[in-house]
């Protein structure tokens, strides 16, 4: 009798049966092979121009946010510190993918190292955790700015934030360390091709010649509780703004201090959003097309990433007006 699993993150039933193993042996690939974006491989030129530009503002936004961080003093303060955070975070996660990605659609190198794709794995998922623990965090700061700024300097010290970052470090790690574990545990025994762009974990997982309930469940588990806490926790936190900032008597100090959040809140919804979308296309788009799917999901990768260090830049006074003062001292 045929045992069919479901893959719950990704909608639909896995086609494996017990029979295949009895004439097929059960072993980790040497490589796999990424597709890039299927049905679009005619565009794959085409679509590296946007993903490239994309990938360069990226790292120009997020080291200028770093370097003016470091050489000013006055932002040495715990908002700018997560910021900081936020920037690494980005950095690391839309170089996991985009030089891979860039190499299949340039070059037409598709093949991907078992072990190495399952590290992009790890740092995709891991440090996409982490950047949801860093919103929290930001969060959490401007709550205590707000809402208690007399003492927001003896509430979230140096050894606090510190902790906080090594908690939001620490959840990322080992919540995600399961996914490349489990991976190297199911055997492989059909094809080493791999629809998508980079190594993305249940697209990894469902080529397996086993039962990957387990794969399945946590990380379905750790997505939903992850996401629900997080922006249950964010929620909380700027309800609590606004109710400080509408009890403010005058409508000039209204306007200032919510002008301090928004830029926090267009982040927030730059992330979560479209990390929504792809979450809820794995679990019941099966009728969204694939290629669709995929660029989404390179778009959810790649353009947080970018926009973020643009949003905070323009938002948010101090970092305008220490680098305009930079590029006027240069100027001169």
């Amino acid at each position: 009798m045929k045992e069919t699993p479901f893959c719950l993150t990704c909608g639909h039933i896995l086609p494996y049966s017990m029979s295949d193993s009895n004439t097929t042996d059960f072993t980790n690939p040497s490589t796999f092979i990424l597709m890039g974006i299927p049905g679009l491989e005619a565009a794959h030129v085409w679509i590296s121009i946007p993903f490239c530009m994309i990938y360069a503002l990226a790292i120009l936004g997020n080291f200028t946010i770093l370097f003016i961080v470091k050489i000013e003093p006055s932002l040495h303060e715990p908002m700018y510190y997560f910021l900081c955070m936020l920037a690494v975070s980005d950095l690391i996660l839309s170089t996991s993918i985009l030089p891979k990605m860039l190499s299949i659609f340039w070059l037409n190198s598709r093949e991907i190292d078992f072990s190495a794709c399952l590290t992009q794995m790890y740092f995709i998922h891991c440090f996409s955790v982490m950047e949801s623990g860093i919103f929290v965090a930001m969060a959490l700061d401007r709550y205590v700015a707000i809402c208690h700024p007399l003492r927001h300097s003896t509430i979230l010290t140096n050894s606090v934030v510190s902790k906080i970052g090594l908690a939001v470090v620490l959840r990322g790690s080992v919540l995600v360390l399961p996914f490349p574990f489990l991976a190297r545990r199911w055997p492989y025994c059909r094809t080493t091709i791999i629809s998508h762009s980079y190594c993305e974990h249940i697209a990894v997982v469902k080529l397996a010649c086993a039962d990957i309930r387990v794969s399945s469940y946590y990380s379905l588990s750790v997505a939903f509780c992850l996401i629900s806490l997080d922006f249950f926790f964010i929620t909380v936190s700027y309800i609590q703004i606004l109710r400080a900032i509408f009890s403010l008597p005058r409508r000039d100090a209204r306007l200032k201090t919510l002008g301090t959040c928004s830029s926090h809140l267009c982040v927030i919804l730059a992330f979560y959003i479209p990390a929504l979308f792809s979450l809820l296309t794995h679990r019941f788009g099966q009728n969204v097309a694939l290629h669709f799917h995929i660029l989404i999901a390179n778009a959810y990768l790649l353009v947080p990433p970018m926009l973020h260090p643009i949003i905070y830049g323009v938002r948010t006074k101090q970092i305008w007006d220490r680098l305009l003062r930079l590029f006027t001292h240069k100027g001169t």
